[in-house]
């Protein structure tokens, strides 16, 4: 499969680096109650609109730039941004069932679509961005499109969950900061106005915090372009920054390296509920496509449908119990019935059935499934990607561990505690 070059790869990039501010009128009339029956008819035909193009963009890839003008002229990319600055402040409920149609129809859309929704809600709740810098991102995307993401994956450190100090570093000189690094995985690149940066300064004791970095700023190129099994059309290219020159003001939340670079509580259910809302839809696509072969294949031997087979509906039924569980999961973390400290057991959850789901319907249509001239095998390729995101599953079963544990002790030493004191007053 050829490659495009990174010279190719930037100079796409620049071409969608001024997003347009065509509105489309229609979108915005059936898009203003996000709850009303033309919202949930528009965003039906969005998902069909974009399942109709994913395998092109899965194939060369390519990125979804066309996608995103439309989520843009429907002003969806200012769904998070608040509405004393003009966005949409969705919900989170709302917000899941937006990122379910696009991620049905095109996931590597629909994760771009997640991280600028995650991106907004974040900002907003850090006190340490400067209020006037905070506005100037916001209305960038409520006006132009404009979409941001955070950088933070590196070489040689890898995921920056596992600990560990950036070795993308930024120095300060006089009204400016000099910023070096070399991002992975960035994903949205080609598309983002808004690069943040997480590197750390170059002083005797080293901070940690965001540069951000605008896309036209002398200096950034693209490395190696994004070339993965699966989610190939989110352009998470390499992006390496030289020398680039970021003023003072946009070096923002600079800390001491410890936990207290953590996300807030809001964000945390946020992204445990929309990230594998991205692969619920994935495996939902597959769902339906396993459904209408196995309703339209008739093998000459059986004179009827494979649906007719209890085998296969048996197999149906498997694969919608383990929908139906996301579902449930899903639409509890949106309602907010599950605590920060437990959401990334949803993504564990959700994120698991989704596989499942897909490789049961993979191992029950055989080599039709793994044909490359049907979506099955892009659908799993797709779904495994579920398992990169943070917090992996590791982290996650050895959080819930930890913390069952913890509460056996409070709850032994509080029995203990309070025999003792059951003896001492019997002994009064």
């Amino acid at each position: 499969m050829t490659h495009r070059p990174p010279d190719t790869v930037l100079a796409q990039a620049q071409a969608s680096a001024h997003p347009d501010t065509e509105r489309d009128s229609e979108a915005l009339a059936a898009l203003a109650d996000l709850d009303s029956p033309a919202a949930h008819a528009w965003l039906a035909q969005l998902s069909a609109d974009f399942a109709r193009g994913a395998a092109a963009l899965d194939a060369g890839p390519h990125f979804p730039h066309d996608n995103l003008a439309r989520l843009r002229r429907a002003g969806l990319l200012a769904l998070s941004v608040p509405r004393a600055l003009g966005g949409r402040e969705a919900t989170l409920a709302q917000t899941l069932r937006v990122v379910r149609a696009i991620a049905r129809g095109e996931p590597s859309t629909a994760l771009i679509f997640v991280m600028q929704c995650l991106y907004h809600l974040r900002l907003q709740a850090n006190p340490h961005w400067p209020a006037a810098l905070k506005e100037r991102v916001a209305r960038d995307a409520v006006e132009h499109g404009a979409l941001i993401n955070s950088l933070r994956v590196e070489p040689e450190l890898g995921s920056p969950s596992r600990g560990g100090l950036p070795a993308t570093v930024g120095r300060r000189d006089g009204d400016r900061w000099i910023l070096n690094g070399h991002k992975l995985y960035s994903t949205g690149s080609p598309g983002l106005t808004w690069f943040a940066v997480w590197g750390r300064t170059a002083e005797p004791e080293p901070r940690v915090g965001t540069w951000l970095v605008h896309r036209d700023s002398p200096g950034v190129r693209f490395g190696k372009p994004w070339n993965h099994l699966g989610m190939r059309a989110t352009g998470s290219h390499e992006v390496i920054f030289e020398n680039v020159e970021v003023p003072l003001e946009q070096a923002v939340d600079l800390q001491p390296p410890g936990p207290g670079n953590g996300m807030d509580p809001e964000t945390t259910v946020w992204m445990n509920v929309l990230l594998p809302a991205i692969y619920d839809g994935v495996a939902r696509a597959a769902r339906d496509w396993f459904v209408q072969w196995a309703a339209n294949r008739v093998p000459s031997g059986l004179n009827a449908p494979l649906a007719s087979l209890d085998s296969f509906q048996q197999t149906v039924g498997r694969i919608d119990a383990l929908l139906l569980a996301n579902r449930v999961l899903l639409d509890a973390g949106a309602s907010g019935n599950v605590p920060a400290g437990e959401a990334q057991t949803l993504k564990y959850l959700v994120s698991r059935h989704a596989i499942e789901a897909v490789e049961i319907a993979l191992e029950a249509s055989s080599n039709p499934g793994l044909s490359r001239d049907n979506a099955l095998e892009r659908h799993y390729r797709d779904v495994l990607c579920a398992r990169i995101h943070t917090p992996q599953n590791d982290v996650v079963l050895g959080n819930l561990g930890r913390a069952a544990f913890a509460a056996f002790t409070a709850s032994a030493s509080s029995a203990s505690s309070n025999a003792l004191n059951d003896n001492a007053s019997h002994d009064r």
